[in-house]
């Protein structure tokens, strides 16, 4: 399994970064390869999320299901099917790391681990004379840059200005 790991400081409370986390169609937004989220159920543990990627000639529909949620730290996941993916998103109070004109601040947390070779070509509709390993090879650092995109955009949104945002990257996948 690969993982990819990253974390950063909001300047907000851990409940209203959650809020705005658990709030998962909205993710389609902050990704350049995220078309689409339709959501089945009301968010909590047990709700599904049909997503639809698009990249280069590729076009793939995953379902995640929301397998734990612990209010206002934690939102667990997993990849439904045979592609093998899952992970969190995870907030915790960090008042000491608010600058003083922040009132408060929260370290947030992305975690998602992967087995890239869970993809398959049934899984995908490869074009002909393209292998999955090839795909693979450059769909992983795409992963790992869009995980700090989004990270660094969703940080825009919930503090409603843009400003230098400083990922603390833990753990990234081999190769990359």
């Amino acid at each position: 399994m690969d993982r990819v790991e990253v974390s950063t400081v909001v300047y907000l409370p851990p409940t209203e970064i959650f809020e705005f986390l658990v709030d998962f169609p909205r993710y389609a937004r902050y990704s350049t390869y995220l078309e689409r989220v339709n959501q089945h159920g009301d968010g909590g543990a047990g709700t599904e999320y049909d997503l639809q990627f698009a990249w280069w000639r590729l076009s793939y529909t995953v379902r995640s299901r929301v397998t734990e949620v612990d209010a206002p730290e934690r939102i667990d996941w997993e990849v439904l099917g045979a592609l093998a993916a899952s992970g969190y998103w995870e907030v915790e109070p960090a008042p000491e790391e608010a600058p003083p004109e922040r009132e408060t601040a929260s370290r947030v947390r992305f975690v998602a681990a992967f087995d890239p070779d869970s993809l398959t070509a049934d899984l995908v509709d490869i074009p002909s004379l393209v292998s999955v390993d090839w795909v693979v090879d450059r769909v992983k650092p795409l992963i790992y840059e869009e995980v700090q995109n989004i990270v660094g955009r969703v940080v825009t949104d919930l503090e409603g200005e843009s400003r230098e945002v400083t990922l603390t990257i833990h753990e990234k996948p081999s190769s990359v």
